[in-house]
């Protein structure tokens, strides 16, 4: 018996750590102008899409009985599960979850599934999916795993800045940075996700100076905190995503990758955001400096 890791798409994993720990990838979806684009098979057609029509995606969770299916691939198996997800003032995707456990447990009542909140999403889920995964690789029980996943969660720091707020207005996702509405002009927010709601972190006059001072705060962090991980994001922008990850690589003296965001949080962030999610070997207080 082996714990297998599941979560959505929202994770952004490199597709080389999720062959390496055998990773589930359960897909989120958009709908733009009638046409339904896939994350992970359809981004690059989407952000096409995107810019040439006026109409505001709409984003859908995978169905109960599609995350359902992933577990239950993994019971049948003989294995135990540990299912990471979109926190619920993100998405939908984490009560379904916990449905499709339910759905589950119902014809295999001996099973051992697991749900664990991420609090937040892209690579700050993503390092929570892969604290699981490394747990279950070393032998860890599915409750030790998804443990590894809560632990990492206190452990990690998204932050990104956006081209305009207008996408996240829009989305509905804009949580307490709603204050910077009427000032965006003035100001160039540099936000943050703090249980599961967008937050703002700084505030300062340009985007060059927003990717200033989140390479900054990176370095103060990994020179206190002790760095573990890093990952530049980038919104259907690689050569600003590219620019962002030379400037925190040249600040803690190693290479950072590029790893681009999907359609579903690209909707509610919108083209043109670039961001950090690290992680750290000591917990980080979330929220502004």
């Amino acid at each position: 018996m082996a714990v297998r890791v599941v979560t959505d798409s929202t994770s952004y994993l490199p597709e080389s750590d999720v062959e390496r720990h055998g990773i589930r990838i359960v897909p989120l979806s958009v709908t733009l102008d009638g046409v339904t684009y896939v994350e992970r098979v359809a981004d690059a057609a989407f952000y096409e899409a995107l810019r040439r029509s006026s109409s505001f995606p709409t984003s859908s969770q995978p169905s109960a009985a599609t995350i359902a299916d992933s577990f239950q691939a993994a019971v049948r198996d003989g294995h135990e599960v540990v299912g990471v997800f979109l926190p619920s003032e993100i998405s939908g995707a984490f009560s379904t979850a916990l449905l499709a456990r339910d759905m589950v447990l119902q014809e295999h009542p001996d099973a051992r599934i697991e749900i664990v909140d991420s609090r937040s999403n892209c690579m700050e889920l993503g390092f929570a999916v892969l604290a699981a995964a490394r747990a279950a690789d070393e032998g860890a029980s599915y409750a030790e795993a998804a443990q590894a996943a809560r632990e990492m969660t206190l452990h990690t720091r998204f932050l990104f800045v956006p081209d305009t707020l207008e996408y996240l207005r829009r989305g509905g996702r804009i949580g307490s940075a709603s204050a910077l509405i009427g000032t965006v002009l003035q100001i160039r927010p540099i936000l943050t996700v703090v249980d599961g709601k967008t937050d703002v972190f700084a505030k300062v006059r340009t985007k060059r100076k927003a990717m200033a001072e989140i390479v900054a705060a990176f370095a103060r962090d990994a020179d206190d905190k002790g760095l573990v991980d890093v990952v530049a994001h980038h919104i259907d922008d690689e050569d600003e995503g590219r620019e962002l990850a030379a400037m925190a690589g040249e600040a803690v003296g190693r290479e950072v990758p590029v790893v681009p965001v999907g359609p579903t949080i690209g909707t509610h962030v919108g083209p043109g955001s670039v961001g950090l999610v690290y992680a750290t070997e000591e917990p980080m207080e979330k929220g502004a400096r």
